[in-house]
């Protein structure tokens, strides 16, 4: 993994930096689609001198080197994931916890918006909202 995106940020005329591949190491090893600034609070103990605009500028050369996805939930903040194969994300409207939802056949989906709307689909972004497990169980107790 670090290998790989040494060579790349090199590759792309980007310095690696110990601050820059951990950023992408805690994405990559990452299940919680974290904000910029968990990010940053995750890496200030190992990384005292680092700084949220350093946060903000991995993530957007990570974004532009197609590393990581951009996810836009409605929230204040932006998260990310480093799983960049095509999924769907799932969200909880109470804890605000977000999952990945994998193996859906969107072919389908896709095929049908294409045939609707004439566009020529190339990329797309779903996500589904409702309440977790976890947040229904607390509520019956």
């Amino acid at each position: 993994m670090v290998k790989d995106i040494t060579g790349l940020l090199r590759d792309n005329g980007f310095k690696v930096t110990p601050q820059r591949l951990a950023v992408y190491k805690v994405l990559y090893e990452s299940k919680e689609h974290p904000t910029a600034e968990m990010l940053f609070n995750e890496l200030q103990p190992v990384y005292p001198t680092m700084s949220l605009a350093t946060v903000y500028k991995t993530i957007e050369i990570l974004a532009q080197l197609n590393l990581i996805k951009v996810l836009n939930t409605g929230e204040d903040s932006f998260r990310y994931d480093a799983d960049t194969r095509e999924h769907a994300h799932i969200k909880c409207i109470k804890c605000k916890d977000m999952g990945d939802v994998m193996d859906l056949e969107m072919g389908g989906l896709v095929q049908a918006v294409e045939n609707k709307t004439g566009y020529d689909i190339t990329a797309q972004q779903l996500y589904f909202y409702g309440v977790c497990p976890i947040c229904r169980k607390n509520k019956m107790n």
